[in-house]
């Protein structure tokens, strides 16, 4: 949405290399079975070092009682998301900023606090695209590994792990195919002995000419190309005008429901801003949701740009929505950016905490934490 366009111009502050390759020394919970970390390029001095790009990474087994020893291998069933059991379930969790611009915010006790203190599902690995976004086209080897890394680190923990192709600036999905592919692939071959991921191939679509047959052809070229190496992990699809059903622009959910996307085992992304965008926003996922399949894969509890006074009156309408049709979701983000969307403090990254309870938090990361500690009862068979 064009929120997120507002949100990218005033970035500052990234991260710096050396924080960046200490992401690649992260370990895995004490509780959890150890697994090897991606060093970033180039490589620490220590650690150890991931099959090569076309080899599968060792299957790992979850941590007892965490949402993927619970619930398994996701699939599409209907309207919902299911779990090893065919039973609906809502995951809840955080989304990353950028990786290339905080990538200190990601760490051994900050993904830690996060499938421990907050009990998250789920984390959302938001890897943006472009040079000038610190993303994927900067350097494709080490926005890779920094996926790959961050992926064990979450299957460490019995999350799930949602693969974020985070396209912003450039709009038009098809801009970058080529470079999709050649990313997706890499991670399908890697991981496809994991059950816990689900590929988001398109963040926020938007711009003039870019359609919903823009969209659709575009997954449905990518898709077939991913399941040649990973025929089973759910794909999630976004839609028009920033992933908002078109809602920020003059359509709604009527295009994509008469006209889904011609695969299996997907998923249609919404994206929502409660100090923003209202009954109309809300009214459009209540309808979405009881026609296709829809994951909310980023919301915000202020505007557009991720700033400003919290609304949470008007979030938790939509909560509540998500709950009754069992919508999972995901927050933006889980940085300590100086946005007031960003749930830590400024400057408890670079000083490496502390992670856990509220202390560290500002106003809507101890609302959101509360909210995302109260899970979805997970059926079990």
């Amino acid at each position: 949405m064009d929120i997120s366009r507002n949100r990218l111009r005033s970035l500052t502050g990234a991260g710096t290399l050396a924080a960046a390759l200490a992401l690649g020394l992260t370990a895995a919970p004490a509780t959890a079975t150890a697994t090897p970390s991606v060093p970033l390029t180039p490589a620490p001095a220590a650690g150890p070092v991931l099959p090569a790009a076309n080899a599968p990474a060792p299957a790992v087994r979850a941590p007892a009682g965490s949402p993927v020893a619970i619930n398994g291998q996701l699939k599409v069933c209907g309207t919902k998301l299911c779990n090893q059991y065919g039973k609906p379930i809502q995951l809840r969790g955080m989304s990353t900023h950028g990786i290339g611009w905080f990538p200190n915010c990601y760490t051994t006790g900050s993904l830690n606090a996060l499938a421990n203190d907050w009990k998250a599902d789920v984390l959302r690995i938001s890897m943006y695209i472009e040079k000038s976004e610190k993303g994927y086209l900067e350097n494709p080897r080490k926005y890779t590994d920094m996926v790959h890394n961050l992926i064990e680190q979450a299957t460490a923990r019995g999350m799930y792990a949602i693969v974020d192709w985070h396209i912003l600036t450039e709009g038009d999905p098809w801009t970058n195919i080529g470079h999709a592919k050649t990313f997706f692939k890499e991670i399908a071959e890697r991981h496809k002995n994991k059950n816990n991921l689900l590929f988001e191939i398109a963040n926020e679509p938007s711009g003039t000419n870019v359609t919903w047959w823009t969209i659709k052809t575009y997954a449905e070229d990518l898709i077939p190309y991913i399941r040649q190496f990973d025929p089973d992990t759910p794909v999630l699809v976004g839609t028009r005008d920033w992933s908002s059903f078109g809602l920020s622009g003059s359509t709604n959910e009527s295009e994509v429901v008469n006209n889904p996307v011609q695969a299996s085992n997907i998923m249609y992304t919404f994206h929502f801003y409660a100090a923003s965008h209202r009954e109309w926003y809300l009214d459009g996922l209540t309808r979405a949701a009881d026609k296709i399949p829809v994951f909310v894969s980023e919301f915000g509890t202020q505007n557009y740009s991720g700033e400003g006074a919290n609304d949470f009156p008007m979030t938790q309408r939509f909560l509540d929505v998500m709950a009754s049709k069992k919508v999972s979701w995901v927050n933006w983000n889980y940085s300590d950016d100086h946005r007031s969307g960003a749930v830590f403090k400024q400057g408890t990254c670079n000083s490496g905490g502390p992670w856990t309870g509220t202390a560290p938090l500002k106003e809507a990361g101890v609302w959101i934490r509360g909210k995302i500690r109260t899970p979805d009862n997970f059926p079990t068979s």
